[in-house]
């Protein structure tokens, strides 16, 4: 990241507890980590290290008890939660372990559904979510139903719904931890596509194969940042304290 190109994103001292007394247990500890532009940062960690409470609190989801988040140069804790629920909607994408498609909305409909709640005219939200959906491979897939596409296509459609709102920073908690070997290698290899086309992604993964396609590895333990890896390719920045074989 050149000197004079602000972060994506910046999180300095990031701290959020849950529970009290003898049940109190503090999921991030002071966590400091900047994202540059066009880079995919995986996160990294055992079960409880703090992955995706990072992950969430990044997106808005959940409020920290300590520390501060600029997306894109925005605070997010400055911002009420309608301001942020408008933020997340706007400027970041969100993809999940689990697909969270509508069964009875086709692939397009799926897609466009940010934007016409955003009160994008119908005709503008088939067409961008068409392009989306070209963009992950599916564009002979757009009038089909969710049970009538493999567990691969569902989480590309998923994608496509994050992508449409042109996000400055797309988020990705599992993004394969319900596919096989097969179709999350090849979420993976649309993710890392997606950052050659200019895409800033955070991703939290349990999968040394798949943060492995990622330019940085960041790995938690007991809520604090405790290696921040470079990989071939990536920008280095210190622990501050598509087709249709996819």
């Amino acid at each position: 990241m050149a000197a004079d190109t602000p972060p994506a994103v910046e999180i300095r001292g990031l701290r959020k507890v849950f529970g009290a007394g003898h049940t109190r247990v503090e999921a991030l500890a002071g966590v400091d980590l900047d994202i540059a532009p066009a880079r995919f940062v995986a996160v990294m960690g055992a079960s409880g290290s703090g992955k995706s409470t990072l992950l969430h609190l990044v997106a808005g989801l959940d409020r920290p008890d300590g520390g501060t988040i600029h997306v894109a140069g925005q605070d997010i804790l400055a911002l009420d939660d309608d301001d942020v629920t408008l933020l997340r909607r706007r400027r970041m994408g969100l993809v999940f372990q689990a697909f969270n498609l509508l069964d009875a909305l086709t692939a397009e409909e799926n897609v466009s559904l940010p934007l016409v709640v955003d009160g994008i005219p119908d005709a503008e939200a088939t067409r961008r979510a068409a392009e989306a959906l070209a963009r992950v491979g599916l564009a002979r897939r757009g009038k089909h139903l969710p049970r009538e596409m493999s567990g691969g296509e569902q989480q590309r459609v998923a994608i496509a719904r994050a992508l449409v709102i042109e996000p400055v920073l797309l988020l990705a908690d599992e993004p394969t931890g319900n596919l096989d070997t097969h179709n999350g290698e090849a979420v993976i290899q649309l993710l890392r596509h997606l950052v050659a086309e200019g895409q800033t992604i955070l991703m939290v993964t349990h999968n040394p194969a798949h943060a492995a396609m990622a330019d940085r590895i960041v790995t938690l333990r007991d809520g604090q940042v405790v290696d921040d890896r470079l990989l071939a390719g990536g920008s280095p920045l210190p622990i501050v304290g598509r087709s249709e074989a996819l």
